[in-house]
């Protein structure tokens, strides 16, 4: 193991108690809210209604730090083209839930799924337009991927230092086009790498971040 990331150590076995909880969970999403959502216990009123999903949140060394990797979707007329997720997908019949983060991970990155550890699950994020109830995890890799990206599925990856996410610098507000709504409207979101990280993807940075900090 490479001594400086070593020496993240036990920064990652802190995240990994944490996950533990209690979660910030709805406290920390209402800070990147854009529009109006059902909590997620109201949600679960009507489980038929409720389309499953998961992400992974990948955290790794790269630069002598801990990295995280995002995806930019492609543009299409869905209602998350053009938009930066988490890898991430729709659960499939028979998965548990961290089964579906770490194979739509390797389908849209090449993420070697016996290289994840499974350190804990945030909060589930719903996203009305498309019925999903995502579960992300947070997952630890001892070295950086090799990434393979899906062209269909991944316009580009996007990598940033765990330390971005953490800092007030990169959060701000952007006008975006919501596609589900038909309207631009101002939102609170992370500027990572030059990108918009707003939505679903940004609630659950966000409890990360409370998570995290000091």
């Amino acid at each position: 193991m490479p001594y400086l990331w070593s020496m993240h150590i036990s920064e990652v076995e802190k995240l990994r108690y944490l996950l533990q909880g209690p979660l910030p969970g709805e406290e920390a999403h209402r800070k990147m809210l854009s529009y109006n959502r059902p909590s997620v216990s109201d949600v679960m009123k009507q489980p038929k209604d409720v389309r499953h999903g998961s992400v992974l949140i990948p955290l790794y060394p790269h630069h002598d730090t801990i990295y995280t990797s995002l995806i930019l979707r492609p543009d299409y007329p869905g209602v998350h083209g053009g938009q930066v997720a988490f890898p991430g997908g729709q659960r499939e019949k028979d998965e548990t839930a961290f089964d579906t983060a770490i194979r739509e991970s390797n389908e849209e990155l090449g993420i070697a799924p016996d290289s994840v550890e499974n350190l804990g699950s945030l909060t589930p994020v719903y996203i009305p337009p498309s019925r999903f109830l995502v579960s992300p995890f947070v997952g630890v890799l001892h070295e950086r991927p090799s990434f393979v990206p899906d062209p269909r599925e991944v316009a580009s990856v996007i990598e940033v230092p765990l330390s971005d996410i953490l800092s007030d610098d990169y959060l701000t507000q952007r006008k975006v086009f919501i596609q589900a709504f038909n309207v631009h409207m101002n939102v609170p979101c992370f500027m990572l790498d030059g990108h918009v990280v707003w939505g679903a993807t940004a609630m659950m940075i966000s409890e990360l971040r409370e998570l995290l900090k000091p």
